[in-house]
């Protein structure tokens, strides 16, 4: 019996089947390709059309596999309007977007920061769909609208015709009420946006139903059934960590780096909305109280702005691994490398307004960047733990940044604990994994991720030292904190 996981990044994109054979997963990707924003006259937006597309075509190549069940899961807080047909109101806008700067200050100032967490739960980001949504009152195509679809919702109404909201991805809105998981109408009607066009919630596991006749004729899948899985990305991906306790950390590399604990329930203390946590919800009812931080994102816009790509990337990073250690480090979190540009400029401009030193070449920039994100995991991570009042024994680094073995050692480095490093594809992983279960031949949370740690061989990396050289790159970064 195998499944088939479409995985949705912001960068690029994948269709991975996967069975289950002796108590291990076995995957194989089928199809890979590229995904990015592009600028249209009104803002930056997705090709959700093209997504689409490329994700019939990753099915047709499943087909001789016959899987008996898809998928999907994407980044946040995106969504697509539909009008009363059903028809896709223009591309999704890409939460990247400026358009939400000034909406996003409004909304907190007339409901209140402390209130809006109170109710929902989340970190304050400029993007959320929450904010996204002010930034649409009173435009035409949110007046047409007769319905809202998170991103991966929107491929599965594609795929089966059935509306819905994948509690996971729906509590990344702003929308939702962090205690009892259901829609918050009164924060939707505080921005301007009707809360009918929200659609029914369900859990991951639920079967969404079977591809429509079309898609079936187009990928030659006939008896395949859509299931929901912990669409937001970072929930399939804590799914896929391999850990044995439940006294852990997680970082959930890519463009993002998503970190903090595991959690059976929110918390919605000052304490935590003062330090920008999140409370998200996770496969299973948990909460993953986290934060997100700017990620690799800093190291691909680099690689952008030198004209450079991924093959130029291992030569970069042992020129890195050379460079002065410490020198300088910026804030990970700080909006400045938000937007798309020259994030080698924007990193020295930090250095100069912290009087430290600029980084002299693109070993010592790509340096400043790892021991930057290092920082921000370690920073995240002792917050989580206190905030939380759970105890972290290991830290588990998964996606895309489990290859970057100097970012990993980093990362043990400055948190002066263990970390293990892997399953690079844990989103595809966890996907898969929910799929199974929903088939029958999984049980609990704990099982699946027994399954991730028999599936995978995993790096470990050992603290070097002492953490007193991180103390005092902390203290000069945040002397006031």
């Amino acid at each position: 019996m195998s499944f088939a996981a479409v995985d949705l990044g912001a960068s690029s994109g994948r269709v991975v089947l996967g069975h289950i054979a002796d108590g291990r997963l076995r995957t194989r990707e089928v199809h890979r390709f590229g995904n990015g924003a592009v600028r249209l006259t009104d803002g930056l937006h997705w090709d959700a059309v093209g997504l689409f597309r490329e994700i019939l075509t990753g099915l047709r190549l499943a087909a001789p596999d016959a899987p008996v069940s898809v998928g999907v899961d994407s980044w946040a807080v995106d969504y697509g309007l539909l009008d009363e047909s059903g028809g896709l109101l223009g591309e999704p806008f890409c939460y990247r977007d400026s358009r939400t700067d000034s909406a996003a200050r409004q909304v907190v100032e007339s409901i209140g920061s402390a209130e809006l967490f109170a109710r929902n739960g989340l970190q304050f980001l400029q993007f959320n769909t929450i904010f996204q949504l002010a930034a649409a009152a009173g435009g035409a195509r949110l007046a047409a609208a007769r319905s809202l679809l998170l991103m991966p919702d929107l491929m599965g109404y594609w795929l089966t015709g059935r509306q819905g909201a994948e509690l996971t991805n729906a509590s990344t809105t702003g929308l939702l009420d962090a205690r009892t998981h259901e829609w918050c109408p009164e924060l939707a009607r505080a921005v301007g946006f009707d809360p009918s066009l929200l659609p029914p919630l369900h859990r991951p596991g639920a079967v969404l139903g079977k591809l429509l006749p079309h898609v079936t004729e187009e990928t030659g899948l006939a008896e395949t059934s859509v299931v929901a899985v912990g669409s937001h990305d970072t929930a399939s991906a804590v799914v896929g960590v391999p850990a044995r306790s439940p006294n852990f950390a997680y970082v959930c590399t890519g463009t993002w780096s998503l970190t903090g604990v595991e959690l059976p329930g929110p918390v919605l203390t000052e304490e935590a909305r003062a330090a920008n946590f999140t409370n998200e919800v996770g496969v299973d009812g948990t909460v993953r109280f986290l934060r997100n931080i700017m990620g690799l994102w800093l190291l691909q816009e680099s690689l952008r702005t030198w004209g450079l790509g991924p093959q130029d990337l291992p030569a970069l990073l042992a020129e890195a691994a050379r460079a002065e250690p410490l020198a300088a480090v910026v804030d990970a979190e700080d909006t400045r490398f938000f937007a798309p540009g020259d994030m080698p400029t924007r990193i020295a401009e930090s250095c100069r307004e912290t009087a430290q030193p600029v980084p002299e070449n693109r070993g010592a920039v790509v340096r400043c960047v790892l021991e930057s994100l290092a920082l921000a995991h370690r920073r995240a991570i002792r917050a989580a733990a206190e905030l939380s009042g759970r105890d972290v024994e290991v830290v588990h680094l998964v996606g895309g940044g489990a290859h970057n073995e100097l970012l990993c050692q980093l990362t043990a480095d400055a948190l002066g604990a263990p970390v293990v490093a892997g399953p690079t594809e844990a989103t595809a992983i966890g996907n898969l994994l929910v799929q199974a279960r929903a088939a029958g031949q999984l049980g609990d949370l704990e099982q699946l991720r027994e399954v991730v740690a028999a599936s995978h061989d995993l790096a470990h990396y050992t603290p070097r030292g002492t953490t007193a050289a991180w103390d005092r790159a902390e203290s000069r970064l945040f002397p006031h904190r």
